[in-house]
């Protein structure tokens, strides 16, 4: 499975370089993308809710707009990694650096943890929540 992984993060470039290649190379890989962020996301998720001091109202109808609107954002940011890459191609030709693998990489993390983020900030006022319990 290790082997598995390190080929995903680290893949093989396309050194076709052509717009169906580099089209075909990011959209083998969208799959795992959503995979990572979706389930990245349903943690997110899971923990705000258990952390969310008003657990009731929590699934208004402008919650789930707005993490389907997430979801949607995040495939449209993907597509701009084929998009640079294929820029790049057209602009130094062969002389273009081999980019997919890293864009791939930095911007799944970066999703990761922009998507990890709402858990980060209600942990911080859900610590300062109890603080201020303590203090007072």
């Amino acid at each position: 499975m290790s082997s598995s992984l390190i080929e995903t993060l680290f893949p093989v470039p396309d050194y076709r370089r052509t717009p169906a290649s580099l089209l075909r190379w990011w959209e083998s890989r969208r799959l795992f993308y959503n995979k990572v962020v979706g389930m990245t996301g349903l943690v997110t998720l899971a923990g705000v809710i258990v952390m969310h001091p008003d657990r009731a109202n929590f699934f208004a109808p402008g919650m789930v707009v707005a993490v389907l609107a997430y979801g949607v954002c995040a495939n449209i940011c993907y597509s701009l990694g084929w998009l640079a890459e294929m820029l790049a191609s057209r602009i130094w030709g062969r002389q273009a650096p081999d980019m997919g693998p890293l864009l791939f990489r930095e911007g799944l993390v970066l999703s990761v943890g922009l998507t990890l983020f709402p858990l980060l900030v209600i942990t911080l006022f859900t610590i300062a929540r109890v603080l201020v319990a303590i203090v007072t």
